[in-house]
């Protein structure tokens, strides 16, 4: 435990009162560690000490900022936390979290969201801490990293459950107001009635488009820089600097945005079941949306406010106005079929149903008979409709392998389950090489280079025109020196994700040293919690530093030689009542209203115009840090 937490808990008393048995903690804005501990026969003191009888502990509370807090308790091997946002700041619920997640390691899954994510009804959980068993249980903490403003938490009952409770919304106001924002939240610029909404609409359409001033090419490259044309996206390297070049020779920097869609933002995931947290639904008529066969989202009711029935394809040519606008010449990952379908903007996209396995943490039983066959007939699924496209930049492998860094403890699970192809090879691995950590980490590489290899081979067979664009690493300081030189010999671009302040240029030196492949890094964002929503994987204080933010990161990245592209992730806010896994963070350039946040879309105005520059090595990168930042 960090000192300063320790600290914290030892000064309990102070930061805690206690009023007709509702217990308050009050939060110190800026502090490293802020919170305090609670003895749990104060709340509740026919709770058992020990917990093994019991799979659920349920907290009925009410936290007044949508900021992710810490919730953990005392035991006799020490303090085990975990970390939970609200989908509903500011109004008493009841959250029930499963006791597994306090006691075992997360179950094995394909990806890191779907490991440590966890969604309920009134908030989601992101696994972390120390797994320990639940004996001697004797007090709750909560805490916070670096409050923002001046939040409160009370909390009025804690209590064990052998089955799930399910979550209970408390108020009689619903938490969300009909055009999806936070009914317990106010904000500056926060919409009350249509009429207003629709004024700045129309304000925003009368900006029309400026996208000449960037000197792009029809498919986003610098016009004034040419070098030998191919007809498709391809990579050169010149005077020391990675460069992607587009189908006319122009050199190009992949400047873009994951998740660009029309009405994002207010999915109603599991309506039935907690209607009362909103105020309205879109009316019955446009209820099921019969085309994706799902009901239709809040950020789509106001589009259709917006635009009308024809909201969808308007909807799509505004998205393109503003890329124009902002100086966003790519759609970058999980981004609408129909937008890359125009022909306007280039585009990024990743295979389809490789055989990877949330059993095997992400990775592919490649030694099962049908692996080759299911494979190539999935890559030629995904390639065929595209291997003629110019806006088609490449194609990613996978996204966010949880195995990367575990692979001792995936081998056990192969090893612990079922019979198959993976755990006979496996098997044989050990028995010839010994078990130890070292050969059940090679195993896994080695494994991991015959499906890249595979992969490969079947993309160049049926699309050569288009990048491999690698897998999308989750944390690329955990990628290393034996992963890169697998990843060297079957990638053409070095793909990660790199949630920061930037990303560090030893991690991108030693990267670029052993693999000489260009880098794009396919996620970044920052998020603040003004808007009721959580304040994503890297916080800032405002929504002016969310523009400060970008601009560091995104010209600290390109001022490195192998940066050839980044993704911002992503183009709306996250759903304010959870994503299918919970996430409901505010990182979109754009909100559920479908109004840009300015601050933060005209700082990428103004990085779009620098790039080239900036890459070239002519202009020095932004160098503003901004306020609060830090990762959550």
């Amino acid at each position: 435990m960090k000192p300063t937490r320790i600290l914290n808990l030892l000064a309990a008393a102070v930061l805690c009162s206690c009023t007709h048995n509702v217990h308050t903690v009050s939060f110190t804005p800026g502090e490293d560690w802020s919170g305090a501990r609670i003895a749990l026969s104060d709340i509740n003191p026919d709770l058992p000490r020990d917990w093994d009888d019991y799979s659920y502990v349920a907290l009925e509370y009410n936290i007044s900022t949508s900021q992710r807090f810490r919730v953990g308790f005392t035991t006799d091997d020490g303090y085990n936390e975990l970390k939970v946002i609200s989908y509903v700041p500011g109004a008493w619920n009841s959250l029930a979290i499963p006791l597994k997640y306090f006691t075992a390691p997360p179950d094995a899954a394909g990806d890191l969201a779907a490991t440590y994510n966890k969604p309920r009804q009134t908030g989601w959980i992101n696994l972390g801490g120390s797994r320990m068993p639940l004996h001697g249980v004797d007090s709750i903490g909560f805490f916070i990293h670096r409050p923002i403003g001046s939040p409160v938490l009370q909390v009025r009952n804690v209590t064990l459950h052998t089955e799930d409770p399910g979550d209970r919304y408390l108020e009689k106001k619903p938490a969300i107001d009909r055009f999806g924002q936070q009914n317990f939240i106010d904000f500056p610029g926060k919409v009350k009635d249509l009429d207003e909404l629709r004024a700045e609409w129309a304000a925003e359409d009368a900006l029309g488009s400026s996208v000449e001033r960037y000197g792009y090419s029809p498919f986003g490259g610098y016009a004034a820089h040419r070098v030998e044309a191919t007809g498709f996206f391809h990579t050169k390297k010149i005077d020391g600097r990675w460069w992607l070049v587009d189908p006319q020779g122009c050199l190009f920097l992949s400047v873009g945005a994951d998740c660009v869609a029309p009405g994002g933002g207010g999915n109603l995931r599991d309506y039935d079941s907690r209607k009362e947290i909103y105020e309205a639904a879109p009316p019955k008529e446009l209820w099921y949306d019969s085309a994706r066969g799902t009901v239709l989202p809040l950020g789509a009711w106001n589009l259709y406010r917006r635009y009308g029935e024809d909201y969808e394809r308007r909807a799509l040519d505004n998205i393109v106005v503003r890329m124009d606008r902002w100086g966003l010449n790519t759609i970058a990952n999980w981004s609408s079929p129909e937008l890359m379908a125009l022909g306007r903007k280039a585009y990024l996209l990743t295979h389809k149903n490789l055989g990877t396995e949330g059993s095997l943490m992400g990775l592919a039983d490649v030694y099962a008979p049908s692996f080759d066959s299911t494979l190539v007939a999935a890559v030629k699924a995904t390639v065929e409709s595209h291997v003629d496209d110019p806006y088609l930049i490449g194609y990613f492998v996978g996204n966010e392998p949880s195995w990367v860094g575990q692979e001792t403890r995936l081998c056990q699970l192969i090893l612990d389950g079922k019979d198959r192809p993976v755990k006979e090879e496996l098997r044989r691995y050990l028995s010839r090489n010994g078990d130890t950590d070292a050969t059940r980490r090679d195993f896994i590489l080695r494994t991991f280079d015959i499906f890249l290899a595979k992969v490969s081979e079947a993309q160049k067979r049926f699309d050569p025109n288009h990048l491999n664009l690698g897998m999308r690493f989750g944390n690329p300081d955990s990628v290393r020196e034996d992963l890169l030189r697998i990843c060297a010999r079957h990638f053409e671009v070095f793909s990660f994700n790199c949630y920061a302040l930037r990303p560090q240029s030893s991690t991108l030196d030693r990267a670029l040293d052993i693999m000489d492949l260009p880098m794009l890094i396919g996620e970044f964002h920052f998020g603040t919690v003004d808007r009721g929503l959580g304040q994503s994987l890297w916080q800032v204080d405002s929504q002016y530093e969310r523009g400060v933010a970008y601009r560091y990161y995104a010209e600290q990245a390109f001022s490195h030689p192998g940066i050839v592209g980044t993704a911002y992730f992503q183009w709306c806010d996250q759903d304010v009542t959870g994503r299918f896994d919970g996430e409901n963070y505010n990182c979109g350039l754009v909100d559920v209203t479908d109004r840009p946040y300015p601050e933060l879309t005209e700082a990428v105005s103004e990085t779009s115009l620098r790039l080239y520059g900036v890459h070239a090595g002519t202009a020095e990168p932004f160098a503003q840090l901004p306020k609060g930042a830090t990762a959550n």
